[in-house]
């Protein structure tokens, strides 16, 4: 660590300000705005040393949980994965928000969704240096297309 900027030189500095920038994700069964509300009464009590809090940009939305997979999709899937990347399937609960999906849950409750992308290696997904892992791109089309063969069979 630089001489400058180690922790024994620090001075006292009264800070006219500070702006703190928050972004949580809740569980998809969670009322969003209940959450809101419970992170703004937290945040905002009892501020330290007389700070006033002041809270802005406030903005949430509803998860959505997808249904369970339907015996049929689940062999697809590992079938499918096993095909094209040489293992069974593999399902993780990912925490981000596509509010397209809820409002197709909400108009087709009883559909099956495979909700998926190619994050390879180093992909650094919605970065500014975001790319298509080629390989790996191959092998989900693979899949995908395995996937709709065993729809339209079933």
């Amino acid at each position: 660590m630089p001489t400058a900027c180690h922790p024994s030189r620090g001075r006292n500095v009264l800070r006219p300000s500070t702006s703190l920038k928050l972004s949580l994700r809740v569980p998809p069964t969670a009322d969003a705005e209940a959450a809101l509300a419970e992170l703004v009464t937290t945040v905002t009590a009892d501020p330290p040393y007389g700070a006033r809090i002041t809270v802005s940009g406030l903005e949430s939305g509803p998860g959505w949980n997808a249904p369970p997979l339907a015996p049929w999709l689940e062999r697809a899937l590992d079938a499918a994965s096993t095909r094209a990347f040489g293992q069974s399937a593999r399902l993780f609960g990912e925490g981000g928000s596509i509010p397209f999906m809820g409002m197709l849950g909400e108009r087709f409750p009883d559909a099956q969704f495979v909700i998926t992308g190619v994050l390879g290696p180093d992909a650094n997904a919605h970065g500014p240096n975001e790319y298509l892992h080629l390989p790996t791109a191959r092998k989900l089309t693979l899949a995908v297309g395995d996937l709709l063969d065993a729809h339209a069979r079933r």
